[in-house]
């Protein structure tokens, strides 16, 4: 191992080294009946280790309740797929790891220890992984992992943890950290800087100074990522009940000027903004809230919801003649939203399906608060598929702004009218509303 090495702070791992190890019966207990447990079972009593790792471990000694428990494992991967020949499938190209599957909504992830690709430390000044299934021990496994508080194996059958990282002290100091140089790791996988962002705000910890620094300098190498990997980290934190922190961090680390950068202008420098970039960031910085307080009470935010978020307030100064920076004056709304998703789509690599029904929730919230015409049939509209997603946002704008929960809770009322009607009422909904269809075309 070279002192160029992402590594290279560690030294290498002897077979005496078993680092800090603590009990864990307690948190064993909590998780007694989890699936992944018969997976390490299986894989213990076949002579492989096996652990739970990463954000499980982190989350059960936090006291928070994990989503997944991820298992890594001496064993291969086709040798995971002999052990589990009928529920396993293997997956993966950049880091090949085995899916076993429980019924069909728990899958259990399994993955081999990695160890240092070995030509990583002959990559020049190009440090990006193009692929990491170098296999190796677990202690090099838990030092190949992003962050400290990442890197703890939980060895459910012994009821202990082992730390190698130093990841134990930093969960008890509140601190996110890269394991090794920052300066190394970060550029390894730029997407590390989500992650980070996501831990940090999630957990309320700090990020560790040299850490948070490498993250600032490495924001531009997001660039390099995978679209869809960096739009699977950003609906994460949509998700993770602190988006309005995290949204704050990529601004000031410089990471939305990347992947958002439609966003980040809308919103405006953090400093000496104008007066219109002030209101337009408190706005959205409303809406993050009232869309953090929903998640903290069960509310799971599908897709296009999330981008619906990021994109309402943008399609609506585009389509203001006064405020437009697009070429060209505005067309009409739809097709404005359109202008800004079919970017979206093609930069991201977002499916035309998502892109779409976000673009359709946007030109709804037209209809929420009227004038309403002639041809518009509220009812009918509350059958509509992006219905409910469009009265999500609808709701959370109106919580943002403070104003027309009245107006909220009369489309509430609405619905339920809607969907009570029997079918006669329905087809004469359906009826007048093909009439308006046909005077108009007459008209025209």
């Amino acid at each position: 191992m070279t002192s160029d090495s992402p590594l290279s702070s560690f030294l290498p791992p002897s077979p005496e080294d078993k680092g800090r190890v603590i009990e864990a019966g307690d948190l064993v207990d909590q998780i007694r009946g989890e699936n992944s447990l018969r997976v390490i079972s299986r894989l213990q009593r076949s002579g492989f280790e096996a652990y739970l790792v990463g954000g499980c471990v982190r989350d059960l000694l936090v006291g928070f309740t994990p989503k997944d428990f991820d298992v890594a494992t001496s064993a291969h991967p086709r040798q995971v797929r002999r052990l589990f020949p009928r529920n396993s499938h293997i997956i993966g190209r950049r880091f090949r790891l085995v899916h076993i599957r429980y019924g069909p909504n728990v899958v259990i992830e399994t993955a081999t220890f990695r160890a240092e690709p070995p030509d990583s430390a002959e990559s020049g000044d190009d440090l990006l992984i193009v692929e990491d299934n170098t296999y190796g021990t677990a202690i090099e496994d838990a030092r190949r992992r992003d962050f400290t508080v990442n890197g703890l194996l939980l060895d459910p059958t012994e009821e202990k943890i082992h730390d190698y990282v130093g990841g134990l002290e930093d969960l008890e100091n509140g601190v996110l950290r890269t394991i090794g140089d920052p300066h190394l790791r970060i550029p390894e996988d730029p997407v590390r800087i989500l992650r980070a962002i996501k831990f940090a705000t999630r957990l309320g910890f700090r990020i560790e100074d040299t850490t948070w620094d490498a993250i600032c300098a490495g924001a531009k190498d997001l660039a390099r990522s995978a679209p869809p990997r960096v739009l699977e980290e950003v609906l994460k934190l949509m998700r993770s009940g602190s988006a309005k922190g995290a949204f704050q961090k990529m601004r000031q680390c410089g990471a939305m000027s990347v992947i958002l950068p439609e966003l980040d202008e809308h919103l405006g420098p953090i400093e000496d903004s104008t007066t219109a970039e002030q209101k337009r960031s408190a706005a959205f910085a409303g809406l993050l809230e009232a869309l953090d307080a929903h998640v903290h009470d069960g509310f799971d935010p599908s897709t296009p919801v999330c981008l619906s978020i990021l994109y309402n307030d943008i399609a609506e100064l585009q389509a203001n003649p006064e405020t437009r920076t697009l070429p060209g004056d505005p067309p009409d709304f739809q097709h404005v939203t359109g202008e800004i998703m079919e970017s979206l789509a093609g930069n991201a690599r977002l499916s035309r399906r998502d892109a779409g029904r976000a673009r359709r929730i946007i030109v709804h919230q037209r209809n929420f608060e009227g004038p309403f015409g002639r041809r518009f049939r509220p009812r009918l509209f509350c059958l509509a598929d992006e219905f409910q997603e469009s009265l999500d946002l609808f709701r959370l704008r109106t919580e943002a702004r403070g104003e027309g929960w009245d107006i909220y809770k009369a489309w509430e009322e609405r619905y339920e009218e809607a969907i009570g009607m029997d079918a006669e009422e329905l087809e004469n909904e359906r009826r007048r509303a093909r009439r308006s269809r046909r005077k108009r075309r007459r008209r025209k």
